[in-house]
């Protein structure tokens, strides 16, 4: 698994009281890698699931039926319309 770090933010996170994970809807490919680790025993972080920090965790939860890519896009969208800035 990668380090604690917000996919939107780049802030570590060491409370994950209200934040946390996010599992995005699986592509295909996310799924050749899901049977990858399954057949051939690799170990690693999933490739549609990211770290946000209490800031950004409900907005990504808001998200997470998209794949992965559109979400991270959706979700910086969503708060640079509002104003926010990230990384």
């Amino acid at each position: 698994m990668k380090p604690p770090i917000c996919e939107i933010c780049d802030k570590r996170i060491s409370d994950m009281e209200n934040a946390g994970l996010v599992y995005f809807q699986k592509t295909k490919a996310d799924e050749e890698w899901d049977r990858r680790v399954e057949e051939e025993g690799i170990i690693g972080h999933p490739p549609y699931a990211d770290f946000f920090c209490k800031e950004h965790y409900i907005l990504a939860k808001k998200y997470s039926k998209l794949p992965r890519g559109v979400a991270i896009v959706s979700i910086k969208r969503e708060l640079k319309k509002n104003g926010q800035y990230f990384n």
